[in-house]
C-alpha cells in the first residue's frame, strides 16, 4: 500500500473508524449526523453533577432514514410521523401515566400542530 508517495508493506488497507450508528456498518464518504437539540435554553446553566437526560450527539448515520429509525427503535425513542429526519432533531419529554419514568419522542420541530408520536 501507498501512502502520500511511500510504500508502506505492513499496512494491508486504511483503517475506517466511522460506522453508522444505526446498522454498525463502515461510511464511506461524509456521514449524515443528527443533533438531539433542545429548542428552549435553560434559565440558568446546568449544575456540572447533573447529568444529561438524553445525549445530544452528533449520532453518524448513512443517508438512508432507516438507519436513525432503527438508532432511535434500539434506544426505545419515539418518532413524530409528521416530521422527517432531518440534520437537527426536537426531543419531546413524555412522562408516562404514573409520573415515575419517562419516555423520550423526537420530531423535527416544522409542523405547527401536535405530535403523532409513533414507536419508531
Amino acid at each position: 500500500m501507498d501512502i502520500m508517495g511511500i510504500r508502506i508493506p505492513t499496512v494491508i488497507e486504511d483503517n475506517v473508524a466511522r460506522r453508522c450508528d444505526g446498522c454498525l456498518q463502515v461510511i464511506a464518504g461524509t456521514p449524515w449526523r443528527i443533533n438531539l437539540l433542545d429548542s428552549v435554553a435553560t434559565e440558568i446553566a446546568a449544575p456540572w453533577t447533573d447529568t444529561l437526560a438524553v445525549n445530544p450527539g452528533p449520532f453518524e448515520f448513512h443517508s438512508d432514514d432507516a438507519c436513525v429509525r432503527r438508532w432511535l427503535a434500539s434506544r426505545d425513542f419515539l418518532f413524530c410521523r409528521k416530521g422527517r429526519v432531518r440534520e437537527i432533531m426536537r426531543p419531546i419529554p413524555i412522562p408516562s401515566a404514573d409520573g415515575s419514568s419517562l419516555r423520550w419522542g423526537v420530531c423535527d420541530g416544522i409542523h405547527r400542530d401536535d405530535h403523532e408520536l409513533v414507536p419508531a
